[in-house]
């Protein structure tokens, strides 16, 4: 008997795991697909034809790099519904307007005619029959030391190159986002409390708090 069944997790379910850069949620998203016997939906970087050109001018590629980001996302909605679920997912298409693109046009790297279209082209989006909520969100968090921390010791060039005021103003405005989020259940899990790498123990207790809240009344 896998996890899922142990726990009586729902084989259709999509389980999306949010958080800043730094937090692994990679690796979570890894290690939670294999326990529940779910197909892995990883964010595609190697291939981005923008991400690098980004990091050098917010200014210039904020806007086709969201424009690129909120495709490659809506594809895999479109995957996830065509298969029945049964996904663990790597950040949300909800990260990329609550976040990212909102922060790029208040600080003025997207102009507003950009911006309108990105949120315009993202409400019709979520609106289509392949788009679904997840059925669960996991939210990862850490400290702002430990996510700098990660970035310095495994993040990529460009990543590790972005000034940490940049880094700062993510953080913060993912925990004011993640306040405001109420498209799902939401479970917060803090990056002490588990290792996954070397603990199979953690990746249990995870499932076990995942099915407390999806088979809670309400959930």
């Amino acid at each position: 008997m896998n996890l899922r069944e142990k726990y009586n997790i729902p084989s259709r379910a999509v389980i999306t795991i949010a958080g800043t850069v730094g937090v692994g949620k990679s690796t979570l998203t890894k290690a939670l697909a294999s326990a529940l016997d779910f197909r892995a939906s990883l964010e595609k970087v190697d291939n981005n034809p923008y991400l690098e050109k980004f990091y050098r001018d917010f200014k210039k590629w904020s806007f086709p790099l969201q424009i690129y980001f909120l495709g490659e996302r809506f594809k895999e909605q479109k995957r996830m519904f065509e298969y029945g679920g049964g996904f663990v997912q790597d950040r949300s298409i909800y990260e990329d307007s609550g976040i990212f693109a909102k922060m790029h046009y208040e600080k003025g790297n997207m102009t507003e005619i950009d911006y309108k279209t990105y949120k315009n082209l993202f409400d019709a989006m979520v609106m289509t029959p392949f788009f679904q909520h997840p059925t669960l969100l996991i939210y990862l968090r850490g400290s702002i030391d430990d996510v700098l921390a990660r970035i310095k010791e495994r993040g990529r060039p460009m990543e590790q190159n972005t000034p940490v005021e940049y880094w700062l103003e993510m953080y913060e405005r993912y925990e004011e986002w993640i306040n405001t989020f109420h498209a799902c259940p939401i479970l917060r899990l803090d990056i002490h409390d588990y290792d996954v790498f070397d603990n199979n123990q953690s990746i249990e207790e995870i499932v076990s708090k995942m099915s407390f809240i999806l088979n809670s009344k309400g959930a």
